[in-house]
């Protein structure tokens, strides 16, 4: 286990970014096409092909998921994917057409200090293909990197994370997030993460909770009162499971964003979970079973929250946010 997403066998990851934009793209690519739901928890959301993932709803698979910066502009980054997928022979096959299924969702980080000046044709298409092409098994940075490169929260930079678990009958999962929050991942302006009852290994510098939580301390910090925020985030398994129980699981792994983040699922979010099995664990999935996967998947969220922050670095331009280690250190 390398506390990462792809811990879950069956899929790859893969990033793309560009400094000068201060942006980028982050893609799950499956192996073969995997079950697949979502849930919504945020007043500000957007997304690509997020209606085919309801249960009721006639696609029973999917080839990739994707989490990418730029706003709306970044809807562009799954088209991206999916001609790379289709250049591989990946997709949806009906007759002689062939059709990458690949949903995704987008954070803003339109303000971050880049250059958003691209012209007629947002980049993020290019960024998409990108991170398809850069897809691979192992071990992947996390902070200022793909989808996560832009990110901030209300009192620092935000970014990429990951963590992954093994629930009690043998299942694997993981998760992975760009950190994109309304609110602080932190107690009140000190070091102390919201996710620390969560930390395994200190992998987010294992500073546990404070002596004391004042009033203070709960006052909510909001970056702003628009809707430039958004916390997207992937969990998976190698349970086989059906469109109905990933609904149930992303549901759960919401969760975590509530662990994390204070505030979580505000107006001016448009936090997503997207859930997936790649059903290589042939162990029966049943209610028991799945609410231990679902309460996995929300654990390594709030983790992966806390990660993403603490790995992150800052951005080099004018009044950006510090990174949590410029002002804490290791």
């Amino acid at each position: 286990m390398i506390n990462l997403i792809t811990d879950v066998p069956g899929l790859k990851v893969g990033n793309a970014d560009d400094s000068r934009l201060a942006s980028g793209v982050t893609c799950v690519l499956f192996d073969e096409p995997a079950t697949a739901s979502l849930a919504i928890h945020g007043g500000a959301p957007g997304l690509r092909d997020g209606a085919l993932l309801e249960p009721d709803m006639s696609v029973e698979k999917i080839n990739a998921l994707v989490l990418s910066g730029g706003s709306a502009f970044g809807l562009d980054a799954m088209g991206g994917v999916q001609g790379f997928l289709r250049e591989q022979g990946v997709g949806f096959r009906i007759r002689d057409a062939l059709i990458p299924i690949v949903p995704g969702a987008i954070i803003f980080d339109l303000l971050n200090g880049g250059d958003k000046n691209w012209g007629r044709r947002p980049p993020y298409w290019d960024l998409g293909y990108a991170a398809a092409r850069n897809a691979a098994e192992g071990v992947f940075p996390l902070g200022t990197v793909g989808a996560g490169f832009g990110a901030t929260t209300a009192t620092l930079k935000g970014g990429l994370g990951s963590a992954s678990a093994c629930t009690a009958a043998g299942f694997t999962v993981g998760t992975i997030v760009a950190v994109n929050a309304v609110g602080s991942a932190n107690i009140g302006d000190g070091p102390h993460f919201w996710a620390a009852p969560y930390e395994q290994n200190s992998e987010f510098g294992g500073l546990g909770f404070p002596a004391g939580i004042s009033p203070e301390a709960l006052r909510a910090r909001v970056k702003s009162p628009d809707p430039e925020n958004t916390n997207i985030a992937i969990v998976a398994t190698d349970a086989r499971i059906t469109k109905g129980q990933a609904k149930r699981l992303a549901v759960m792994a919401h969760d975590g964003m509530a662990r994390a983040l204070r505030p979580a699922h505000a107006p001016m979010d448009g936090d997503i979970v997207f859930a997936a099995g790649t059903g290589l664990n042939d162990t029966p999935v049943d209610m028991a079973a799945l609410a231990d996967i679902g309460l996995a998947m929300a654990d390594c969220l709030a983790r992966a929250i806390a990660r993403g922050v603490y790995e992150a670095t800052a951005l080099p331009f004018p009044n950006a946010l510090p990174a949590w280690r410029d002002r804490f250190g290791r």
